[in-house]
């Protein structure tokens, strides 16, 4: 494509996502890493919530979870998601489509290890998404899950990451009245190549 160029030039689009988040990450005050993970439950009803990005890989987006939360019921019921990086100090944004599978083995062991403590003994004492009768019960779980667990608590069977793979990756950049520039990267599964088109603002 022959007017690919500047920050949209390149032929892995992973690269360039690293590119624009590594930049993000000089400009943007919060999170540049914060991604809105949308699903869908059983009825068909969108949902939607901000999550930490917390890997891109070669071929893959990853982030991590509670394996008993909604996202993850909703994940599992179908085995899809999309989500949306935005930047407003950048004027950017990248939205992703695909399939999700479980990154349940040592890198995210080693991810669980790498948090604070206090964080990774939240992780045992929150049945996320579920109800809570009160904050003192979550505070007194946090306390009970610390004497029971220890200053070195292992990763806890129901929390874990998520590999997203990509169908769809579409890279927007804020243009002068509204006339974006937006390239959509598109394949219809995971070992196909990527088709590249240029897309209306």
């Amino acid at each position: 494509m022959t007017d690919r160029g500047g920050i949209f030039a390149g032929d892995d689009p992973f690269a360039i996502a690293r590119a624009w988040l590594a930049e993000a990450e000089a400009t943007e005050p919060n999170d540049p890493n914060a991604i809105a993970l949308a699903t869908v439950d059983a009825d068909g009803l969108p949902n939607v919530r901000m999550v930490l990005l917390k890997e891109i890989e070669p071929a893959a987006f990853v982030f991590y979870t509670n394996y008993e939360s909604a996202k993850a019921q909703e994940i599992a019921a179908t085995g899809k998601a999309a989500f949306v990086l935005h930047w407003k100090s950048l004027r950017r944004q990248i939205r992703v489509r695909g399939t999700l599978t479980r990154e349940a083995g040592e890198k995210a062991d080693a991810y669980y290890a790498s948090r604070s403590l206090k964080s990774r003994l939240g992780a045992w004492a929150s049945a996320q998404s579920r109800p809570l009768s009160s904050r003192g019960h979550l505070m007194a779980e946090v306390a009970r899950i610390t004497a029971t667990k220890g200053p070195n608590p292992p990763r806890p069977p129901f929390w874990g990451g998520y590999r997203l793979d990509p169908v769809e990756i579409e890279f927007w950049a804020d243009g002068a009245f509204r006339l974006h520039d937006r390239f959509r990267w598109h394949r219809s599964g995971p070992d196909d190549p990527w088709v590249i088109q240029r897309l209306n603002p």
